[in-house]
């Protein structure tokens, strides 16, 4: 591979260029937590040697001039930049590279569009960003406990690796096998991924499914806050029990739960009810080392009536039965990255400007139409990510996907170690603090609802 090695923009990676904004960088931010400390010199060794055992993940934009039929990412055969940072340590250490990872994206400009903060003697977890939780009012029905979970104790020897990705470049996934790499590579120890669970095929079958045609709802303005960008709350919660046997995953679980706190949240608003859609990303790639890096999830929306939202404990069986009907009919279905449309919009036919002017408009002019919210699970991390006796293995790991408008509210959910690492991330111009705290109450209750026998 040489400097001049240049691969044309993907359908994904084009949309988003076009639509990048300043106020809300398209950052993707993934946050493990280890219980002892790295050697600084021998972790950006690791990493290196991570990033030229995935040579895709080298590149940056190729400049080109505005009549050009395409944006290029040109591969480069080392790291423009020193991807690996240690920043001095403090008290709101942990809290200040959490606000980085969502207001300052790497540069597309430089290669790779990644960078690592690595944060030592870190404490609590959840911390300040979560220590002004406000009660949630859960429903007359199921009123399952809301389970606060206390923080862990602070340990001068814990560290915290933060991978903030560009998402036009790169998605969770892909970065997370990269860091298993380096693990692999630094600790000596075997990080190859857990199979995935098995599952029985299903019978082929067609369920009924609302009607896409309808405008979905917003979630409903909270109180804003005044500066742009987005926030994002962290917290850690038990795996939802379900039952052997049961016709649905913890998958359809947090899905049911998604959905009943929006319609509970947008309630509460005085938002007249209306269908819910969901964007759910569907990931089919090899988790070895074979992963293609780079944007390689398709998204898929499920939608909701609101007639079909349990109001009673006796309805959530059936409720998480037809759920996961849905979402497995929809993953199954061969379907584009974002669909047939983006294809014709990212043709080469007409200079790359011009066609970014077209994607705007079209996106405003679609915004009414765009799904309520995003949920991304990741679900059991397949990784270790063990990096020896020293540093340990991770105990906890947190994603979140960007929460830009009209959508304005992203959940995304993990799990290692048997416990679910949940981040709400949402738009500061639609919602505040204060207003994810009592999301996040919401979204415990109901996952606690679907702790239900079938």
């Amino acid at each position: 591979m040489t400097p001049s090695t240049r691969i044309p923009f993907p359908v994904v990676d084009e949309v988003s260029r076009h639509c990048l904004q300043e106020e809300e960088p398209e950052t993707v931010h993934i946050e493990v937590h280890l219980p002892g400390r790295l050697d600084r010199a021998r972790l950006r060794k690791a990493f290196l040697e991570a990033l030229h055992r995935h040579p895709r993940i080298l590149m940056r934009e190729a400049p080109g001039g505005w009549h050009r039929r395409r944006y290029e990412w040109e591969l480069t055969e080392n790291p423009d930049v020193e991807v690996v940072s240690f920043p001095a340590p403090g008290r709101n250490a942990l809290r200040d590279a959490r606000t980085r990872a969502l207001v300052e994206a790497p540069p597309l400009s430089l290669s790779p569009p990644i960078r690592l903060e690595v944060v030592e003697g870190a404490g609590p977890a959840e911390g300040s960003e979560a220590t002004d939780m406000v009660g949630a009012h859960p429903p007359a029905w199921g009123r399952g406990e809301l389970r606060d979970q206390p923080p862990p104790a602070r340990t001068q020897n814990a560290t915290v690796l933060f991978l903030t990705i560009n998402h036009t470049a790169l998605d969770g996934p892909a970065c997370l096998r990269i860091l298993a790499t380096a693990a692999e590579i630094y600790g000596g120890k075997d990080n190859s991924p857990t199979a995935p669970p098995t599952r029985a095929p299903d019978p082929p079958q067609t369920p009924e499914t609302p009607s896409n045609w309808t405008r979905p709802a917003r979630v409903a303005q909270g109180t804003p806050e005044n500066t742009p960008g987005n926030g994002l709350l962290v917290t850690e919660l038990p795996l939802p029990h379900r039952p052997k046997g049961s016709p649905y995953t913890v998958n359809d679980q947090l899905m049911a739960a998604t959905a009943l706190t929006i319609a509970h949240w947008n309630r509460e608003h005085g938002q007249t009810p209306r269908p819910l859609r969901i964007t759910m990303p569907v990931d089919d790639r090899p988790r070895d080392a074979t992963m293609p890096i780079g944007n390689g999830t398709r998204l898929v929306e499920v939608p909701f009536s609101p007639e079909e939202l349990p109001h009673d404990p006796t309805d959530m069986p059936e409720f998480l039965r037809r759920t996961a009907q849905r979402t497995r009919a929809l993953k199954s279905l061969p379907r584009p990255q974002l669909g047939h449309g983006a294809y014709l919009l990212t043709a080469p036919v007409t200079p790359v400007t011009w066609r970014a002017a077209l994607t705007r408009g079209l996106r405003r002019a679609a915004a009414p139409w765009t799904s309520t919210t995003l949920l991304s699970n990741i679900g059991r991390v397949p990784y270790p990510l063990d990096f020896g006796e020293e540093a340990g293995r991770a105990h906890a790991v947190w994603f979140s996907a960007p929460a830009r408008m009209p959508r304005g509210l992203t959940v995304t959910t993990a799990s290692t170690a048997g416990r679910l690492h949940l981040a709400l991330r949402w738009s500061r111009s639609l919602l505040g603090h204060g207003d994810g705290a009592h999301l996040r109450d919401l979204f415990e209750h109901y996952l606690h609802t679907t702790e239900v026998a079938p």
